[in-house]
């Protein structure tokens, strides 16, 4: 095996540990699975996910993200 499938191969492996399945996503948002299904289907909140067929996953970075984008009361500073 070459040097860069190597390295490609452990950021697959990596990515992959990553991923978080739809109970993990939701226990990392503090829901419910179900909660988590519905919004995905009713495109109630637009949380990014990977779907392959019927495998749904999240990426931990984006649930992040959007927990983030929800904050109420932040000023933040703008610099130009």
């Amino acid at each position: 095996m070459s040097n860069t499938s190597s390295a490609l191969s452990a950021i697959l492996a990596d990515q992959n540990k990553s991923l978080l399945s739809n109970t993990q996503a939701a226990e990392h948002l503090g829901i419910e699975p179900g909660t988590l299904e519905v919004w995905r289907c009713t495109k109630r909140h637009v949380i990014p996910y990977i779907k392959a067929g019927r495998l749904v996953k999240y990426r931990k970075v984006d649930l992040d993200a959007w927990l983030e984008s929800r904050i109420v009361g932040v000023i933040v500073e703008v610099t130009a």
